[in-house]
């Protein structure tokens, strides 16, 4: 999968620009504002950094990890950040497969996996995300912007054809290993993790969440 989003990594911004506008950015800010100062931070396949870029101008003083598998991202993020002259003395950045990389325990109180969770088969999932959850301190935020296959009606056949097209192109270009899109919520629940809120967008194909693992909370809206 690293080769793959290696070669893309050069064309990522446009392509998204091209396909989804502005729709997969409002996606991955909608909760920004509703954070507490975060102190240590934890990006799961961040790309070329939007996210980051934003997370940084609300709170500077944020200590973060980025971590992904492709050397070519990270450069793109680096680049990205520093044209924006943004300060990033007290990011790391991890070139490495999440999958076998070992998150410190009870070291984060933000987790942001945008656009990132549904590049993973279920089996894979099952490992990623309790390895995440026990790096989280408690109280932690859990940010994730992801797709969506509404329940019912036209817009599940939309969401349907899209994320067919989606996997297709994406399998193929950087050997993505998930072939469909499985939800993380069920695994995210078992570790601990409440969902607080769901925004829904693009008719429904698109979702962002806010999670918490202070507590039973109950979720506003649903996908």
């Amino acid at each position: 999968m690293a080769a793959g989003f290696d070669l893309l990594a050069p064309h990522y911004r446009w392509m998204e620009w091209l396909l989804a506008g502005r729709k997969l950015q409002r996606c991955r800010t909608a909760f920004l504002g509703q954070l507490p100062q975060p102190r240590r931070t934890l990006l799961l396949g961040e790309g070329n950094g939007r996210f980051l870029a934003e997370l940084l101008r609300r709170h500077p003083r944020t200590k973060f990890t980025c971590v992904d598998s492709s050397l070519r991202m990270l450069e793109c993020l680096r680049i990205r950040l520093a044209r924006l002259n943004l300060d990033t003395a007290a990011g790391e950045f991890v070139h490495a497969d999440a999958l076998d990389w070992s998150p410190p325990a009870d070291r984060h109180d933000l987790i942001v996996s945008h656009f990132f969770l549904d590049c993973f088969r279920p089996d894979q999932l099952a490992r990623l995300v309790p390895a995440l959850a026990r790096s989280a301190v408690p109280d932690a935020r859990w940010l994730l912007a992801d797709f969506c296959e509404p329940p019912v009606g036209w817009t599940r056949w939309r969401a349907r054809a899209i994320l067919w097209s989606m996997y297709l192109f994406f399998r193929a270009a950087a050997r993505l290993p998930a072939a469909r899109l499985t939800a993380p919520d069920d695994l995210l629940r078992h570790a601990g993790f409440a969902l607080v809120e769901r925004r829904s967008f693009d008719w429904g194909l698109l979702h962002s969440d806010l999670w918490s693992n202070a507590g039973n909370n109950s979720h506003k809206t649903a996908c």
